[in-house]
């Protein structure tokens, strides 16, 4: 692509520009007096998502073909930002640096620079520094004076238009629009700023150039162009560059300037009206005519907004527009009137081309906005019926996370909470407690600790490692506690005996789940097993499915003495007494065993035995593990 022409501001329009010169900077194809058309492109510094989907809204609701937002100054991070452009999702890229961007995007010559005041003048000197960008819109207020000066008088070396600091921006009504200027969709067809009317203006707050958009479109046919130069003491650009612009436009029929106390740029302004400089209408109006019931001087809003002699008040150089030949009212109350009875002459005169009012257009509302003001509703995907984190404070089965900390709640309460929807009562809460605290580890040797370590051993994290060892668990290792619950209580739920459950899976050819043990045995019984059924004999209020269970090892032992009750089926059948206990009906308890919620305990305990292990390898820094050749046998037979 070859590099656009280079039109700009003069030398001569730094600080101390001479009133004939106008504001240039064109983009190919565009006459030296516009800033803003329809495809104008900018780039926007720092992430402001709101803004950017404004200025998008604005794209839709005035027809563009291409989105005005070609690409994002993101200092900390690069990617994609994904918005709407209208019903559609698109992906604006978002790069680190203003070359970057700049290289991005080529059609790009707005730069819309939402720094901070503290990093402003980088940023934009940089952007000043790309040939392809010509105006770069300052929207931080407070940039150091003499950082502003030489912004100046840079962008004047190199043809190049600064609007702000301290400024909302600009907008070309139906063409393009900085940022947050005009606000919301329903402000900008409100204020009819979706398509271009006659009257142009300029202001020095941004909050007030909303105001006039509203007051230009209910007293005449609409905004054609306007800007806010910003309150600094330093803007950019000033009253009479954007007043020369709008005099060679021939589309612009009249102009409105909104200035306030202080400075003197509005006596610019003044002086070309007198010099026939500028031949439109001017409606002017300067706020600030308070200031002379105060005893003594007044410092408004603005940093530029402070009179520092008579020649700067208000009320002075609202008499020196009066007198060049502008409109100007007799207080702010007037301001539209003026407006009004300027705009009727001129359309009296036939000066004035009907607008045709183009049909509105409808913005997708935004779902966040919609929703929360009930105009739609949407079916969810997830449900959440055990804790919820939407308000002031997470809630876990409806019991704030601060009555949880400070209500004595114990980690068998927050399971109980989460899992069961339920505040149990202390006696289930610690066995929860003991049941976690049993099963937390059971040495390095079990198959889920060796794969934890091995795992840790080849340099796995600990999240990895820990998945390692939990993927072990299963119905050979861990994972029976479900199964034996299930097993024990259906035989004893259908009325059958121990005998009989016995035989059954005898006949079946399965083993009992929860019963058998590698290596403990009558002879050399369990000792978690032996705690837990002591505690649930002195603190449950039923252990009827403990005692069922405890028969049937009494037959499976006088067999075998190995085949006793492990520590899986003992913590299976005690929490059916558990739940049992607690009120919960047979589907209920059903439903909880079918869940995994048993095996579930399991698996929550062993994790801390898992990552004492890896923790441990990593600790010790031991190295890879490969298992030795003499624990291997290895048969070798000639290949068939």
């Amino acid at each position: 692509m070859s590099e656009p022409k280079r039109m700009g501001m003069s030398k001569s329009m730094s600080m101390a520009r001479p009133a004939s010169e106008t504001v240039k900077a064109a983009a190919p194809g565009r006459p030296d007096y516009v800033l803003f058309d329809r495809d104008t492109q900018a780039i926007i510094y720092n992430y402001q998502q709101r803004a950017i989907q404004r200025m998008l809204d604005f794209d839709h609701v005035c027809g563009r073909a291409t989105p005005s937002v070609g690409a994002i100054v993101n200092p900390t991070r690069d990617g994609f930002h994904k918005c709407f452009f209208g019903a559609k999702e698109i992906l604006i890229p978002m790069v680190r640096t203003v070359a970057k961007a700049a290289s991005a995007c080529p059609n790009a010559d707005v730069l819309i620079n939402f720094a901070s005041f503290r990093s402003a003048y980088a940023s934009s000197l940089e952007a000043l520094g790309c040939a392809g960008i010509r105006t770069v819109v300052i929207i931080a207020e407070g940039v150091p004076e003499r950082r502003m000066r030489e912004l100046i008088a840079v962008a004047a070396e190199r043809g190049k238009v600064i609007i702000g600091p301290a400024t909302v921006g600009g907008i070309a009504a139906g063409k393009f629009k900085v940022g947050n200027t005009a606000g919301t969709v329903d402000n900008i067809l409100a204020c009819k700023l979706n398509r271009p009317g006659s009257v142009a203006y300029v202001s020095k707050s941004g909050g007030l150039s909303n105001e006039l958009n509203n007051i230009i479109a209910r007293n005449a046919d609409g905004v054609h162009e306007g800007v806010a130069i910003g309150g600094d003491r330093y803007p950019g650009t000033r009253f009479l560059d954007h007043f020369l612009r709008y005099e060679a436009n021939p589309e612009i029929k009249m102009m409105v300037m909104l200035g306030e106390i202080g400075g003197r740029d509005e006596y610019a302004v003044a002086e070309a009206i007198k010099a026939g400089q500028i031949t439109k209408p001017v409606v002017a109006w300067c706020i600030g005519t308070c200031a002379k019931v105060f005893p003594s001087e007044v410092q408004f809003g603005h940093a530029g907004a402070r009179a520092g002699g008579a020649a700067e008040t208000a009320d002075a150089k609202n008499a020196a527009l009066r007198a060049a030949g502008a409109v100007v009212p007799a207080s702010f109350d007037g301001f539209g009137q003026a407006i009004r009875e300027c705009f009727e002459s001129l359309r009296d005169k036939g000066a004035v081309a009907e607008h045709p009012e183009p049909p509105a257009p409808k913005v997708a509302a935004e779902y966040a906005s919609a929703l929360a003001s009930g105009q739609i509703r949407r079916a969810t995907s997830f449900i959440s019926t055990i804790c919820d984190d939407r308000g002031e404070e997470l809630s876990y089965a409806g019991v704030p996370i601060s009555e949880v900390i400070s209500g004595g709640y114990g980690l068998g309460d927050v399971i109980g909470l989460l899992w069961f929807k339920r505040r149990l009562p202390r006696w289930a809460a610690s066995f929860i407690e003991m049941v976690l605290m049993v099963v937390a580890d059971h040495g390095p040797c079990v198959a889920g600790a060796h794969n934890a370590i091995v795992a840790a051993r080849a340099g796995k994290d600990l999240v990895s490692a820990l998945c390692s060892g939990l993927l072990t668990v299963g119905p050979r290792f861990g994972g029976a506690i479900d199964g034996a619950a299930q097993c024990f209580k259906q035989f004893r739920d259908a009325g059958k005996s121990p005998e009989e459950m016995v035989a059954e899976m005898k006949a079946s050819g399965a083993n009992i789940p929860g019963i058998g043990h590698r290596v403990k045995s009558v002879a050399n019984p369990d000792k978690r097993v032996e705690l837990l059924v002591k505690y649930a004999r002195a603190q449950f209020p039923r252990t009827n499915c403990l005692d069922y269970a405890l028969a049937v090892e009494g037959l499976t032992t006088a067999k075998r003495g190995n085949l006793i009750l492990n520590v899986d089926g003992c913590v299976g059948v005690l929490f059916v007494d558990l739940m049992d206990s607690l009120g919960m009906d047979k589907q209920e308890i059903d439903e909880a065993v079918a869940c995994g919620t048993l095996n579930g305990l399991f698996v929550l305990g062993r994790s801390i035995g898992f990552m004492g292990h890896i923790i441990d390898q990593k600790r010790l820094k031991a190295g890879l593990y490969r298992h030795p050749w003499d624990d291997v046998l290895y048969i070798n037979e000639p290949a068939r």
